[in-house]
């Protein structure tokens, strides 16, 4: 997320940034509003959750606002499994886009983990929780764990050395971290990764059971989202990728930007795009590519995601809509979906319907779709035996390289409402959505850290204490 209304242009804290990704949600403020005659007018590049988050609160604070579509920002068109945001305005705009609760599972090659890890690999865990327990989300745990990059570059190492089973690491941890955090285990710091393990582990215990949407997030929430903003004023601009910003000399900031041989000026922009997406802009753009601040976000990292959705020619019982999966032959973790009792338009299908989302695919986009589907199915064989006797007689793969940003939650709602926050605070006019706190710590999770806090207090008095690792 880019926000350049500054006179030095910045990038806004939210988007991809995993330390503020579980820590909040946005709600719009009931403000009321005198639109003056002559509105002010915003450009907002992208029209994903943060672009339309951030249009959705500007619209209402009566602003004259603009979005850019280039044609990638509405995602996957066969994406299943929703992100953290798709809950947010269905109410308001009176949709019923979800299931039912339902349970997820995570497998490895040995079957349905939890059902299968003795007991004595699950006791294994406890010395890591005192770590996770430790970093409390604050800016000084972020300091002391954050540079920790041994922890994870020899990943498997470090968690035995907090006691872990290496079953216990391959079958369970791994996996969670392949997914959660889109990367490769090796690739992820350790404030990164206790920080996911804290939030699956401990501060939502009693919310793993979630719902998904009916069909594609696109179709059954960001259409009707749209025509809602559009009654409102907003105008959707298909098929203009930027290709240039231009910068005003005088005042630093940036005053059009250039859609190949259209250009859109505006009060304040915003561009809410991915990381490759981004990455590209400030290549082609003379005014940012010059900028230090802009150069930086070519370090930012990207992965490839795989979808394959397949049809096959018999039903499957798939015991949970949402899977997990460890990698097989050397692959990364992938999650898996029964579509024929997610999406409504599979209701009454025969046949099942399985889409499998293979994240970090790099080795396996080069690959034909004959090859893939090989690998795909093998690999749902391995983890319920009857897709064994399965022939798959349809099949939809979709690659989207670069599309997933490694660290981010997709929090990416809240971000547009933080830019959208900016452009209100710089022009000085309309109210501010309000960005709520999630639930605090459970009250044995609190004790913790008092008490792991209070021995840390009497730590540092004792002599030499600097000596000591902490």
């Amino acid at each position: 997320m880019l926000a350049s209304w500054r006179a030095r242009p910045v990038l806004s804290n939210g988007c991809g940034n995993f330390r503020r990704g579980f820590c909040c949600r946005a709600e719009d403020q009931s403000v009321s509003v005198t639109e003056p005659q002559n509105k002010r007018k915003v450009v907002i590049v992208g029209s994903g959750w943060a672009g339309l988050g951030a249009a959705h609160h500007l619209c209402k604070q009566g602003f004259d606002v603009t979005v850019l579509e280039g044609g990638y920002e509405l995602g996957p068109k066969t994406k299943s499994l929703s992100p953290d945001d798709a809950g947010i305005r269905v109410d308001e705009l009176g949709l019923k886009p979800f299931t039912s609760w339902t349970k997820s599972a995570q497998y490895s090659e040995e079957g349905l983990e939890f059902a299968r890890l003795p007991f004595t690999d699950r006791l294994t865990s406890l010395p890591l929780m005192a770590a996770v327990i430790d970093f409390d989300n604050t800016d000084a745990a972020w300091r002391k764990y954050d540079p920790i990059l041994e922890m994870l570059s020899h990943c498997k190492g470090d968690f035995e050395k907090f006691g872990c089973s290496e079953r216990l690491f391959r079958d369970v941890f791994d996996p969670l971290l392949q997914v959660g955090l889109f990367a490769p285990a090796e690739q992820c710091s350790a404030a990164a990764t206790l920080g996911m393990l804290y939030y699956f582990v401990l501060a939502n215990q009693k919310n793993f059971d979630l719902v998904s949407c009916r069909g594609t997030i696109r179709d059954k929430i960001f259409q009707p989202w749209t025509e809602s903003m559009k009654i409102q004023g907003c105008r959707f601009l298909e098929g203009r990728k930027v290709t240039d910003l231009v910068v005003n000399e005088e005042t630093g900031c940036i005053s059009e930007v250039i859609c190949e041989k259209e250009s859109f000026k505006a009060d304040a922009f915003i561009l809410a795009v991915g990381i490759s997406t981004l990455q590209e802009i400030v290549q082609s753009s003379a005014a940012l590519c010059g900028r230090e601040e802009f150069l930086k976000v070519m370090k930012l990292n990207s992965t490839d995601l795989l979808t394959v959705k397949l049809w096959l020619d018999r039903k499957v019982k798939i015991p949970y809509a949402s899977n997990v999966s460890s990698g097989f032959d050397g692959a990364c973790a992938w999650t898996f979906f029964d579509l024929s009792t997610i999406y409504d338009e599979h209701k009454d299908s025969e046949s099942t319907i399985v889409q499998a989302d293979l994240y970090h695919a790099n080795d396996l986009l080069p690959l034909k779709d004959e090859k893939i589907v090989e690998k795909v199915m093998s690999w749902l064989s391995r983890c319920i035996k009857d897709f064994e006797n399965a022939t798959v007689v349809d099949k939809e793969i979709e690659d989207f390289r670069n599309s997933s940003p490694i660290f981010s939650q997709e929090k990416c709602y809240v971000t547009g409402v933080e830019a959208a926050n900016r452009v209100v605070d710089y022009v000085g006019e309309g109210g501010f959505g309000r960005i709520v706190g999630v639930e605090e710590d459970e009250p044995h999770i609190q004790s913790l850290r008092t008490f792991n806090r209070n021995l840390y207090d009497i730590r540092a008095q004792l002599p030499f204490s600097d000596y000591f690792l902490q």
